[in-house]
């Protein structure tokens, strides 16, 4: 079960690693373009929307969010961008280099949590 686990796993990092290149290719459609960037910019944003310390709902979008959210940006981008940004995301983590950060991701997720508290301070105030 672990070593099925672990191919998942690696499959998905490899798909991630793909519509990072599939966005910037010139032959993915703009609703394709749009859709993955934000899956790209989620998986890469080292932090993450639902923090992990809260049960269950922490590591649902891990096991579930994130995976259909991958599943649905390749399915958007055509089988031929595909193929390509396959190989290309394959020769970059051949190379080890290391995984792309996205930084204004994780801004805007703190900027969201931040946003909720507040909004939930003056609720419970007034």
């Amino acid at each position: 079960m672990f070593q099925t686990l672990r191919r998942w796993a690696k499959l998905l990092k490899g798909d991630v690693v793909m519509l990072w290149f599939a966005y910037r290719h010139p032959q993915t459609p703009l609703y394709a373009k749009i859709f993955t960037v934000l899956i790209v910019a989620y998986a890469f944003s080292p932090i993450d929307l639902i923090p992990d310390f809260i049960p269950v709902l922490g590591l649902l979008d891990e096991l579930l969010l994130l995976p259909l959210g991958i599943w649905l940006a390749v399915k958007m981008v055509p089988a031929p961008v595909v193929a390509e940004c396959r190989q290309q995301a394959q020769a970059w983590l051949d190379a080890r280099k290391p995984k792309p950060q996205n930084y204004i991701a994780a801004a805007v997720f703190v900027a969201l949590w931040i946003l909720l508290a507040w909004l939930l301070w003056r609720w419970l105030v007034n």
